[in-house]
C-alpha cells in the first residue's frame, strides 16, 4: 500500500517519479489556476527497490569466479573421482541469474556449458586411463551408439522442459547420488554383460540422463558396469571414456536446440556460454592433478562424506529454485 500524493492545477501537466520505483508520485501543475492536493492510497503489487538489487559483476570478475569454480571443480574430480556437473550446474545457474547474464534460460545455459567442459576435461581422463591399459575400449563400442542418441535425445528432452522443472529434476539427481555417497552403497555384480541390443539400450538410458542434467555418466555407468561383472578399476576408466561421446553430442544437441533462440547472452552459440566454459575448463585441467596427489594423503572416505553434505545443499538449492 503506497500513499500517492497529487496536486493538480488543470490542463499542462508534467509527471516526476520518485527514484524509488515503489514511491509512485505524481504530480500535475497547470498555469492560472489554483493548486488542489489530494492524497490516494494506491496498491502496487510489487516494486522492487533497485538500490536493494544484486551487484552485477563485471567481466573480468566473472571471469575470475569462473576460475575460481574450475579450479574447485578439477581439485574435486582428481580427489575423489566425481565428475564437475554436480557442481558446475547449480554454480552457474546461479551466476546466469543472480547477476543476469539470462533469466529465462539460466538452467538449460548452465547444463550446455557443462557439457562442454566435460568435452575436454575427459579427453585428458581418458588418455590417462588409456596408457594405464584401463579402458575396455570392446565395451565402449558397443555402448558409444546408445550413448550418441541418447545424449541427442537429452537435449530435445531439456528444451522441452521449463527452467523450473529442469532445476526440480537436476536438485532430485543431486539428491539421490549425494544420499548413495553418505551411504556407502556398494552394487554387488549379479550377471554378465548384456548382448549388443541390451548394451546399446543401457548406452540409451545413460546418454539421455548424463546430458539432460549436464553430467558425464560416471554416476550412472560405473555402478551399471560392476553390476554386469566389470572390475571396478576398469568401470571407472571405461567410465570416463563414455564421458566424451556424451560431452559431443550432449553440446552439439544443447547448441542445436537453442540456437537464435531470443534471451541468450552475447558470448554463446545456442545453450553454451563460451566465457564460462573458458574459465572453468582453463582452471579445472590445471588442478585436476592436485587433486589426484591429494588423493593420497588426505582421508578420501571422509572428504566423500563431507562432499556429499554439500552435494545435499547443492540440490535442496535447485529444488528451492
Amino acid at each position: 500500500m503506497i500513499l500517492e500524493p497529487i496536486s493538480t492545477r488543470g490542463s499542462r501537466a508534467e509527471t516526476r517519479r520518485s527514484p524509488n520505483a515503489a514511491l509512485a508520485c505524481e504530480t500535475h501543475i497547470e498555469k492560472g489556476s489554483r493548486c488542489t492536493r489530494r492524497t490516494r492510497l494506491t496498491f502496487v503489487p510489487f516494486a522492487p527497490n533497485p538500490y536493494n538489487r544484486p551487484k552485477r559483476y563485471g567481466m573480468l570478475e566473472l571471469i575470475a569466479i569462473y576460475l575460481v569454480l574450475g579450479a574447485a571443480v578439477g581439485v574435486v574430480a582428481g580427489l575423489l573421482g566425481v565428475g564437475g556437473g554436480l557442481i558446475i550446474v547449480p554454480v552457474l545457474t546461479w551466476l546466469f541469474t543472480e547477476h543476469e547474464i539470462t533469466d529465462r534460460y539460466a538452467v538449460h545455459l548452465a547444463i550446455g556449458t557443462s557439457l562442454a567442459t566435460i568435452l575436454l576435461t575427459s579427453i585428458s581422463s581418458v588418455y590417462a586411463h588409456h596408457r594405464r591399459g584401463a579402458v575396455r575400449w570392446d565395451i565402449i563400442r558397443r555402448l558409444v551408439p546408445g550413448i550418441a542418441a541418447g545424449a541427442l535425445l537429452g537435449a530435445v528432452i531439456a528444451r522441452g522442459l521449463s527452467q523450473d522443472g529442469l532445476s526440480n529434476l537436476f536438485g532430485l539427481f543431486e539428491l539421490l547420488v549425494a544420499l548413495h555417497m553418505l551411504l556407502d552403497v556398494k552394487v554387488a555384480a549379479h550377471r554378465q554383460l548384456p548382448g549388443p541390443r541390451a548394451l546399446f539400450g543401457a548406452g540409451g538410458v545413460i546418454g539421455t540422463v548424463s546430458s539432460l542434467l549436464g553430467i558425464g555418466g560416471g554416476t550412472l555407468t560405473v555402478p551399471f558396469l560392476v553390476w554386469c561383472n566389470t572390475d571396478m578399476r576398469h568401470a571407472i576408466a571405461t567410465a570416463s571414456a563414455g564421458g566424451l561421446p556424451i560431452a559431443i553430442a550432449g553440446t552439439l544437441g544443447f547448441i542445436a536446440v537453442g540456437w537464435n533462440l531470443d534471451g541468450l547472452p552475447q558470448g554463446s552459440t545456442g545453450y553454451v556460454y563460451w566465457p564460462a566454459f573458458a574459465g572453468v575448463v582453463t582452471a579445472s585441467i590445471l588442478t585436476a592433478p592436485v587433486g589426484a596427489s591429494l588423493a593420497h594423503r588426505l582421508p578420501v572416505k571422509t572428504l566423500k562424506r563431507i562432499f556429499a553434505v554439500f552435494l545435499l545443499a547443492l540440490g535442496t538449492k535447485m529444488l528451492l529454485g
